[in-house]
């Protein structure tokens, strides 16, 4: 059975896949004459923006909702295993997924909006509901939302808790079963008080630690300044196989860095869609630029702090007894968390696994939340058809189950399972939203131009020839959000006779 997983990964992460994610990155930046370039101030400005409806999540509650799924293992874990089986170049592979894929989670976010719906007094959105209104296949949106349900379900969330439980084994020798105790207690305690519980929880948490984990990162980076040239011509010359000893790792750096870039930033692979469509905003596109910046806090930030700690401390570049810089990981060590415990070591000797032990359980844990959402979601899409009340709640108890296996299994194989979900999901997300990337653009562009008029953007599909918009068509964002110009004058009027209605 093993050996077939791994199989089936390798087919899944194969060349192609690589080359679809910077594809697709590329394709939609220069279509949007680069939005996550053009648009970084009014990104940072609708991070802030208070929520505008009496139900759903403010901007940034679905911003800490969604990087709560962004920001988790990958951040610590897997850039360490980019980093040891990649080079150091997989780090720059990193960056360029993530400022490709900014404008691909753009694209998918703003999709979520459009085409979301709201089921039992929530907002719900993702790719099967934009699939099955946007491209009329039903069979294509059971299909993403049965893959996503295996994905977010069985196949990623035990990466999280073993990651959770080696490192409160390194740090304070907690044995697995313990580990898988208490963080099923406290899971079971967040998903069973619903959505506003796990948009509370992440909201204060996600905030904390990052900034917690960054300010480490920039002391130890702070400490080894002298340092920085070096690893920045190291990372350039391993991504572009130049350097002599890395140029035989160039495909592997391309390939690592890809994959662990979209694990851990997850543009493209369809769960930046479902948190954000649980925000009350005016217009979808305000959406899509949050959760674009999202995809810089999570690569650019964290995932940077995580490979310059490894690079600066000699945690990856190992000298030879001749002299020579050998670039190899760590003697005896599984690639993992257990890189940046030891970084983080050589300067704060004996803080590094508490401190990673703590940031990681917070890291992970969010990011089991993110899954769980995303499988709820899509339960909630089947149900529309299957109509079985029961299913939430065998959801959570398998999820669970789930969540505390992952403690005791082996965390390659653990690591090889969440990257086929991650894979397939991608697979199918990035062929839709480059089929149905028409409503996106045209939603950017509208949104543009009430901007420019000086409007609180308000979205009105029919004269953008956005069909199936039925949220947005059935109620007006008029009746359910209080919509107000900067100067803080009421612009409905001024809206209406824009958009022809």
């Amino acid at each position: 059975m093993e050996n077939f997983i791994h199989s089936l990964n390798d087919l899944i992460w194969s060349p192609p896949l690589v080359g679809l994610c910077l594809l697709a990155g590329l394709f939609f930046s220069l279509r949007s004459r680069f939005v996550q370039l053009r648009m970084i101030p009014e990104m940072w400005r609708l991070l802030f923006q208070r929520k505008e409806g009496e139900i759903g999540l403010s901007s940034f509650q679905a911003l800490t909702l969604t990087l709560a799924g962004r920001v988790g293992t990958g951040n610590i874990a897997g850039v360490a295993t980019a980093i040891c089986y990649g080079g150091p170049g997989a780090l720059f592979w990193m960056w360029t997924v993530a400022f490709l894929g900014a404008s691909s989670a753009f694209v998918e976010s703003t999709l979520g909006q459009i085409y979301k719906e709201k089921i039992e007094g929530q907002y719900r959105g993702g790719p099967a509901f934009y699939i099955e209104k946007g491209l009329r296949s039903k069979v294509y949106a059971w299909a993403f939302a049965i893959v996503t349900i295996l994905a977010s379900t069985i196949f990623c969330p035990g990466v999280q808790s073993n990651t959770i439980a080696a490192a409160w084994e390194e740090a304070f020798n907690l044995d697995a079963t313990v580990s898988a105790a208490i963080i099923s207690s406290i899971l079971c305690f967040v998903i069973f008080g619903g959505l506003k519980r796990i948009a509370q929880f992440t909201s204060i948490v996600v905030p904390f630690m990052a900034q917690a984990y960054i300010c480490v990162a920039l002391i130890i980076v702070g400490v080894n300044w002298q340092q920085i040239p070096d690893v920045f011509h190291l990372i350039l010359s391993s991504a572009f196989g130049t350097d002599p000893i890395l140029g035989g790792l160039l495909g592997s750096a391309i390939s690592w860095g890809v994959k662990r870039g979209i694990y851990s930033n997850e543009a493209g692979q369809g769960t930046g869609p479902h948190g954000s469509s649980a925000a009350a905003v005016s217009h979808p596109a305000k959406q899509g630029l949050v959760q674009a910046f999202s995809v810089y806090i999570d690569t650019l930030f964290v995932c940077s702090a995580t490979g310059f700690m490894i690079l600066m401390t000699g945690t990856y570049n190992i000298v030879g007894a001749d002299g020579t810089m050998i670039y190899e990981g760590l003697k005896g060590v599984e690639a993992g968390p257990v890189y940046t415990q030891a970084a983080i070591d050589q300067l704060m000797p004996g803080w590094g696994g508490p401190f990673i032990a703590v940031t990681i359980f917070f890291f992970a844990f969010t990011t089991i939340l993110g899954y769980y959402y995303m499988a709820e979601t899509n339960c909630a899409y089947l149900n529309r058809y299957i109509r079985r009340p029961f299913i939430m709640t065998v959801l959570k108890v398998i999820f669970l189950g789930t969540v505390a296996f992952g403690t005791l299994k082996a965390s390659t194989l653990i690591w090889t399972m969440a990257d086929i979900g991650v894979g397939t999901m991608a697979w199918l997300n990035l062929i839709a939203i480059l089929l149905l990337q028409g409503p996106a653009f045209k939603a950017l562009r509208d949104y543009e131009r009430q901007r420019r008029e000086g409007l609180n953007p308000v979205f009105h599909p029919e004269p953008l020839g956005i069909r199936d918009a039925d949220y947005w068509v059935g109620e007006r964002a008029e009746k359910n959000l209080v919509v107000e110009s900067e100067a803080g004058v009421d612009n409905l009027e001024g809206l209406k006779n824009t958009n022809g209605n």
